[in-house]
């Protein structure tokens, strides 16, 4: 999610000029670096991955593109905890999911397991109590990436109270992991709120995380403490101060989530798009059914880009690893980014792929689904050179997305898209944290997993092509070879639009004011 745009950077230059406000981060107090330890073997996540690992494999694999299995995953791998969990989020919110998952992580670490706790503070003005709160549990340890020091109680107070440190502050973990006993690992693109399970009633995301066993698994858990360890990150305690007279204890934790809404019960369909069901039921027989590959984890260094320059930044990049797969494709390549803004080397390079008859096909969100429209202004500017450079290029419906029951009940709220998902000639697939945008190159920390797997990969377009075909409009020319169309099927009729379609007129005219002035930096 782009967090920066032009209006909120202005809004928070006025409050800037009118408090007059600054602060700064207390002083780093020095703590022994942490290390990844040896899995135990006789956990009963670790019976269940041995249990399912065929002999000579490398990793294996479990799609979980439907949001109530993704969550209830999540749940499941917390219970079943017995001796470690780590949890690396942008944004988990204090919300009914945000709630449930903290209180089930609590409910391990009163059983002895030790729980790690690391999120970026850029969303944390509403959850950063239930996240002091939640730290004073034996067994936890709760820190923040990249903290405000000031004015902690509104977003654009926080930018307010520290006008000489917009540069520091303008640099998010953007990464998105969870693991059990360092045997089993969720990595994706969602974060934790409810608009990312499909349970919110206002808007929700198609997004797509992948469960994972086997010998990547460690890889992600070293990632973890790179995190965990570096300057970038205080603990929770150092930064957020209790609100009222006495201090923040255990039992507050319990007090907020008893007064706050509980999660309705959760309905889970018999299976998803890909035929799985939810994985409770092989976790207590002893046994998953996963696809196999190789993998690699990959992420950008937590000191991005803070001693780097924009272009060391870019070079070193999960952006740049996706952008050289990308140019080693022989067939095909099927992206999808919500945020696309792909830059002039980006269409260039893009240019270059499909001159060697490499077919190309984009997904991304119409002006109508993008939750941040001004990232739509800077997709816009590339829209038609993509498509003169071959490209097959489509835009997610929010009406279609809902109306569509295969990606779980959006009820009446808005659908959009969400995940980064990357396959290459049907065999090589990117998942993980990464939009293929500016901010993304040069100022979020990514991450993700690459897999080598024809198996995976399959079922990855799978769901690629369901969204593609049956929520999206296909955007190409119009017969004068100028003019955009926005085309889809209605039954079997095709229908096509002459502007952005279900765009509503205040958007339209946000977007025709705006685009001309976001410099692309910002998006």
């Amino acid at each position: 999610m782009n967090l920066f745009a032009f209006t909120r950077i202005l809004l928070a230059c006025i409050l800037v000029a009118t408090l007059g406000a600054c602060g700064s981060l207390p002083e780093q107090r020095a703590r022994a670096p942490e290390k990844v330890g040896a899995a135990d073997p006789t956990t009963v996540l670790a019976k269940v991955a041995q249990a399912s690992t065929p002999p000579g494999e490398h990793s294996g694999f479990r799609l979980m593109p439907l949001g109530v299995y993704s969550f209830d995953a999540r749940i499941q791998l917390a219970q079943r905890a017995q001796r470690s969990l780590v949890l690396q989020y942008y944004q988990i919110e204090n919300d009914e999911v945000g709630r449930l998952l903290l209180q089930t992580v609590r409910e391990a670490a009163l059983r002895g397991v030790q729980v790690r706790v690391l999120v970026d503070d850029l969303y944390t003005v509403n959850s950063q109590q239930l996240l002091l709160a939640l730290s004073k549990t034996p067994n936890i340890s709760v820190r923040l990436f990249n903290p405000f020091c000031c004015g902690r109680d509104g977003f654009l107070t926080r930018f307010a109270a520290s006008p000489l440190d917009v540069a520091r502050l303008n640099h998010r973990m953007h990464n998105k992991l969870f693991i059990a006993d360092g045997v089993m690992a969720i990595v994706g693109g969602r974060n934790i709120a409810n608009e990312y399970f499909v349970l919110s009633e206002t808007q929700n995301f198609i997004d797509m995380d992948v469960l994972i066993v086997g010998k990547v698994v460690p890889q992600l858990e070293t990632i973890f403490y790179a995190y965990w360890n570096s300057i970038q990150v205080w603990p929770v305690a150092a930064i957020v101060s209790a609100k009222g007279d006495r201090p923040v204890v255990e039992a507050d934790f319990d007090v907020a989530v008893r007064r706050a809404r509980p999660l309705p019960k959760l309905m889970f369909p018999t299976s998803d798009i890909l035929g799985y069901g939810p994985i409770k039921e092989e976790l207590d027989e002893g046994r998953l059914g996963l696809l196999w590959g190789h993998a690699v984890a990959i992420a950008d260094p937590p000191s991005k880009p803070a001693t780097m320059t924009a272009q060391e930044a870019i070079a070193t990049s999960v952006t740049m690893t996706v952008w050289e797969m990308m140019r080693d494709a022989k067939r095909e390549i099927d992206l999808s980014s919500p945020y696309l803004v792909p830059g002039d080397r980006g269409v260039m390079a893009i240019r270059a792929m499909t001159d060697r008859n490499v077919k190309v096909t984009l997904m991304t969100n119409s002006l109508a689904a993008n939750d941040e429209p001004l990232v739509h202004t800077g997709y816009a500017r590339y829209r038609e050179r993509l498509l003169r450079s071959g490209v097959e290029l489509y835009e997610l419906s929010p009406k279609r997305t809902t109306a569509d029951m295969r990606f779980d009940d959006f009820g009446k709220s808005l659908g959009r898209l969400h995940a980064k998902t990357l396959a290459i000639d049907g065999t090589r697939i990117y998942l993980g944290s990464m939009n293929l945008d500016p901010r993304s190159a040069t100022q979020n920390t990514e991450m993700g997993v690459v897999v080598d797997s024809p198996e995976l990969a399959r079922e990855l377009l799978r769901i690629f092509n369901v969204s593609k075909l049956q929520n999206s409009y296909r955007v190409r020319f119009a017969e004068d070879g100028v003019t955009l169309r926005w085309s889809t099927r209605d039954g079997q009729k095709e229908v096509d639009y002459s502007s952005e379609p279900e765009a509503s007129l205040t958007q339209k005219l946000y977007y025709w004011l705006m685009s001309p002035l976001m410099p692309e930096s910002l998006l």
